[in-house]
C-alpha cells in the first residue's frame, strides 16, 4: 500500500484515499473445453484411433452430413454444405506473401419456418469455435472491433467483436437481411481478406478474422415471391459474391412432404429422449472430429482432379456459349475465378472429411453437384435474376433505358404514383419487371423515396 500526500497552500495537511495496485493471485488453472465456443487442441490415442477408423469408411460423408441436425427433417443438400464448411478447406500462402482463404461462407435464404436458425444454433454448438449473433442486435464494431476508453486508465483500449472471437472456427449470423447496409460493408474484408484493419484513437492495427460465415435471412416481402426476382433479395452484389454457396429455401406445398414432415414433429415432441440420441454420433465426438480434422489435414489439389476441374469449368462455359447462341440472349453466367475457388475449397473439405492429403475426381464431382444445386441452380432459375454478374446482358440494357427515360421526365424534387410510372413504361412496351427493378435500384441508392404508404415516389437527387 502506498500513501500519497499533498500539501494545500493555505490549509493544513490533507491526505489521500488509499492506492494499491491490483492483482490476481491464481490458485488453480482449468480448461473447460465444453460448450459453444471453446476450442479442443489435445487428443488423446484412443480417440486418434477412432477418428483414422471413421476416416476410412466409405460412408463417412454421409455419416457426417446424417449426424448434422438430426432433428431437423429433409435439406439433404443444405446439410453436407453444412459439413463442408465446418471442416474447411486449406489456407494457402502464396511465394508473394498473399493468402487464398480456405475457409468456406454458407447463405440462406427463403421463407420463414425452415428451419434456417435452428441449423445455425446447431453449427454454433459442433463447430471447434462457434460464435452466434442476431443482425438486428449487431453493429459494425460489434461484428469486427471497436475502440473504447478504459475506465480506470483512461486510456484507449480495443475490444475485438463477434468474427474477430470466432478466430478460427465459424460465426452465425441471423436475420443477416435486418443489418443495416453500413454494418455489411464492414465485414467485407472480413470475408474475404479474413482480417480487420483499425486505425482510430490512435490505434492502428490489423486483426486476424479467419472464420467462416454461415448467415440466414428472410425475403423482403416476407415468403420468397417467384414473380418478383430480384426484388426478393435486399443485397448489394458485393457481399453476395463472397458466398461460395447460397441456397434459396422454399416452403413448398407438398401434401406428401407435409405429411411426412408433420409425423417426423410429432415423433419428436412425442419421444424427446429418443430424438435426442437419433444421430449416429453425439454432437461431441462430431466436435471433436472437426477439431481433429482441422488441425491435422490440410488436403490439396491432386493434378488429376486439378485438371478434371479446368476441363469442367471450360464445359460449362462453353454449354453457356451454345446456350446463348441457341436463344440469341446473352447470359453473365455466375461461375467467376472466385466460384471457381469456392469449388476448389469444397472439394478440398470434402478431402479433408476423410483425413487424405489429397482430392480425388469423386470430390471434384461431389464439389461441383454441390455448387450445381446452390448458387448456380438460384442463379438460371431467375430467383438472382437482377443481381449485379447474375442477369442476362439484354435485361441490363432495357433497365439502363428504363433508368434514363425515367430521369429525364421526372425532374428532383417531383411526385409521381407508383403505379403511374408503370402504366406509362409499360404502354411504351417496356416490361414491368425492369420498371420495378429499376424503382428499386434507385431507392436503394437513395434516388427515390416512397411516401404516403409505398404509393407515391419522390425524387431527392
Amino acid at each position: 500500500k502506498q500513501w500519497y500526500q499533498r500539501r494545500v497552500r493555505g490549509k493544513k495537511d490533507k491526505i489521500t484515499a488509499g492506492i494499491r495496485r491490483p492483482y490476481i493471485r491464481v490458485v488453480g488453472l482449468e480448461v473447460d473445453t465444453s460448450g459453444p465456443g471453446r476450442s479442443l487442441n489435445k487428443f488423446t490415442p484412443e480417440e486418434e484411433d477412432h477418428f483414422k477408423k471413421l476416416a476410412e469408411r466409405e460412408d463417412v460423408y454421409d455419416l457426417i452430413s446424417r449426424n448434422i441436425a438430426p432433428s431437423i427433417f429433409g435439406s439433404e443438400d443444405i446439410k453436407k454444405s453444412i459439413a463442408c464448411l465446418l471442416f474447411g478447406g486449406s489456407r494457402k500462402r502464396m511465394p508473394d506473401g498473399l493468402t487464398r482463404r480456405g475457409d468456406i461462407n454458407l447463405l440462406l435464404l427463403g421463407d420463414p419456418g425452415t428451419a434456417k436458425s435452428q441449423l445455425l444454433k446447431f453449427v454454433e454448438k459442433c463447430a471447434p469455435i462457434g460464435v452466434y449473433t442476431s443482425g438486428k442486435g449487431s453493429s459494425a464494431a460489434g461484428l469486427t472491433a471497436s475502440v473504447m476508453r478504459d475506465p480506470t486508465t483512461r486510456c484507449f483500449v480495443m475490444e475485438g467483436g463477434a468474427m474477430v472471437l470466432a478466430d478460427g472456427g465459424v460465426v452465425c449470423i441471423d436475420e443477416f437481411d435486418k443489418m443495416r447496409e453500413d454494418d455489411r460493408v464492414a465485414i467485407h474484408e472480413a470475408m474475404e481478406q479474413q482480417t480487420i484493419s483499425i486505425a482510430k484513437a490512435g490505434i492502428t492495427t490489423t486483426l486476424n478474422t479467419r472464420c467462416s460465415v454461415f448467415a440466414a435471412a428472410n425475403s423482403v416481402f416476407g415468403r420468397w415471391d417467384d414473380t418478383k426476382g430480384e426484388e426478393n433479395i435486399d443485397f448489394m452484389p458485393t457481399i453476395l459474391s463472397r458466398f461460395d454457396m447460397i441456397y434459396i429455401v422454399k416452403d413448398d406445398h407438398n401434401e406428401s412432404r407435409d405429411t411426412t414432415i408433420a409425423r417426423h414433429v410429432m415423433k419428436i415432441h412425442l419421444n424427446r429422449e429418443q430424438a435426442a440420441v437419433e444421430g449416429e454420433m453425439s454432437i461431441e465426438m462430431l466436435k471433436k472430429y472437426i477439431a481433429y480434422a482441422r488441425a491435422k489435414c490440410g488436403p490439396r489439389l491432386s493434378d488429376k482432379s486439378a485438371m478434371k476441374l479446368g476441363h469442367k469449368y471450360v464445359m460449362m462455359r462453353t454449354s453457356a456459349r451454345e446456350h446463348e447462341h441457341e436463344s440469341n440472349k446473352r447470359l453473365s453466367i455466375p461461375i467467376t475465378v472466385r466460384q471457381l475457388e469456392s469449388i476448389v475449397r469444397i472439394s478440398e473439405a470434402l478431402a479433408k472429411m476423410r483425413l487424405t492429403a489429397f482430392t480425388t475426381d469423386n470430390d471434384v464431382e461431389e464439389s461441383l453437384r454441390l455448387f450445381q444445386v446452390s448458387t448456380l441452380e438460384s442463379a438460371m432459375s431467375g430467383s438472382l435474376s437482377g443481381v449485379e454478374g447474375l442477369t442476362a446482358l439484354e435485361d441490363q440494357e432495357e433497365v439502363r433505358k428504363v433508368e434514363r427515360q425515367l430521369k429525364q421526365r421526372f425532374p428532383i424534387g417531383s411526385q409521381v404514383s407508383e403505379s403511374r410510372i408503370i402504366q406509362d413504361f409499360t404502354k411504351q412496351r417496356y416490361s414491368e419487371r425492369s420498371v420495378r427493378t429499376v424503382l428499386n435500384i434507385m431507392i436503394r441508392r437513395g434516388e427515390l423515396q416512397h411516401r404516403m404508404q409505398r404509393k407515391v415516389v419522390l425524387r431527392v437527387k
